[in-house]
């Protein structure tokens, strides 16, 4: 007969309460950090759609005044998975058949991007942006159309463009380069085209020579 029984039967009751007691607080926070977890999906679900049709309207909007009676979209890989879905992007110049974008030109590219860009901003406006070299693939009636679209942004955004384009150039309120006068020395240069009474509602781009 073990008399200490009672005692050590106790003292493994005790032990035995108290890691139940861990136990549940662990289950139920498991359970408290999953639905959490839910919430937080769902919730970003929602905002990740809503922010997506709206960009997606965007586009195909900025899309058709880049390239007049072209269309574009952009369409979720996998609809069922959203938060874990890649994004394809189409395009389609007049005159062409529907593809993806790896296989446009080089300035089809560039004013594809700069749709998609645009697209953001119109959700989220940022107040600068820095645009480098975006118009080097461009031809002159492209060029047109995307200094068209800058000046339709420069109420709420300015732009900081790095660029060789002379009619980009043309289109800024300040102009920055950098000159080399004497060999080995650089100096910089500065020059406003336009006084600020000139364009009171709307500010150009500024354009950083390079």
């Amino acid at each position: 007969v073990n008399l200490a029984a009672p005692e050590e039967h106790a003292q493994l009751e005790e032990r035995y309460n108290f890691l139940l007691s861990q136990q549940q607080d662990l289950v139920k926070a498991k359970e408290d950090l999953l639905n959490t977890v839910q919430k937080i999906n769902a919730s970003t679900r929602q905002n990740f759609r809503e922010t997506f049709d709206k960009v997606r309207e965007n586009f195909k909007a900025i899309y058709g005044q880049l390239f007049p009676g072209g269309e574009a979209d952009v369409r979720l890989t996998d609809e069922a998975d959203i938060l874990n879905a890649g994004v394809d992007i189409f395009a389609q110049p007049p005159g062409k058949k529907l593809m993806n974008i790896t296989l446009l030109s080089g300035g089809e590219k560039a004013l594809t991007a700069v749709a998609l860009l645009f697209a953001f901003f119109m959700v989220r406006p940022a107040p600068f942006a820095v645009l480098d070299e975006v118009d080097a693939p461009l031809d002159e009636a492209n060029v047109t159309r995307f200094i068209t679209l800058i000046k339709a942004f420069t109420d709420q955004s300015q732009f900081i463009m790095i660029t060789h384009n002379k009619r980009s150039m043309e289109t800024a309120d300040t102009l920055y380069g950098v000159t080399m006068e004497v060999q080995g020395v650089s100096r910089i240069l500065s020059a406003r085209l336009k006084t600020l009474e000139d364009r009171p509602q709307a500010r150009s781009p500024e354009t950083v020579l390079s």
